[in-house]
């Protein structure tokens, strides 16, 4: 499996008791997607490597306490602090105005009279506002995303339509 094809579910925090678990802390707004988890690739010295589970259990809201199939202790030390991951295949779909943000990579944005904005370089989600960070005419530009601000997905055109806040643009066309 490669990395490309998949998606960053979360990260193995610590061990958890004596018999092996660990606790995996997910980076996700919808951890019930995953009650059912019966595998993860774990990325062990740049190498996304299978681990199977056995058990599962909520630890928190969002944080599984797993035990894994074939496992040693050495192993399981390896993977504390490790990054996990699952294929995108795996993602359910979404439609109308949700999104999630490796799909809109490379998207035009438009405000809502049409006009490009730019298109989607990266997109910020380390900051408390996430954003999208455009390229338009050479210029980097910043449009906080704001769900009530997103009129439109047309994923055919790959083109998001934003109802922008006037004179946002303006700054970066000055």
């Amino acid at each position: 499996m490669r990395k490309e094809d998949c998606y960053f579910l979360g990260k193995i925090i610590r061990r958890h008791g004596l018999s092996g678990n660990v606790i995996l802390k997910l980076d996700t707004d919808q951890p019930e997607f995953y009650n059912k988890l019966e595998s993860i690739f774990i990325e062990i010295n740049g190498l996304l490597v299978p681990f199977f589970i056995e058990k599962r259990s909520w630890s928190k809201v969002d944080s599984l306490n797993l035990f894994f199939k074939n496992t040693t202790e050495a192993m399981v030390d390896q993977i504390i602090g490790k990054n996990v991951y699952l294929p995108l295949a795996t993602l359910p779909k979404l439609t109308g105005k949700q999104f999630y943000y490796h799909e809109v990579l490379k998207y035009e944005v438009k405000d809502s009279h049409g006009n490009s904005c730019g298109v989607i370089r990266e997109i910020n989600d380390q900051t408390a506002q996430h954003y999208f960070i455009l390229v338009l005419d050479g210029k980097e530009v910043i449009i906080p995303i704001i769900k009530d601000w997103i009129l439109d997905v047309d994923r055919d055109h790959q083109i998001i339509t934003m109802q922008l806040p006037e004179g946002l643009l303006e700054v970066y066309t000055q």
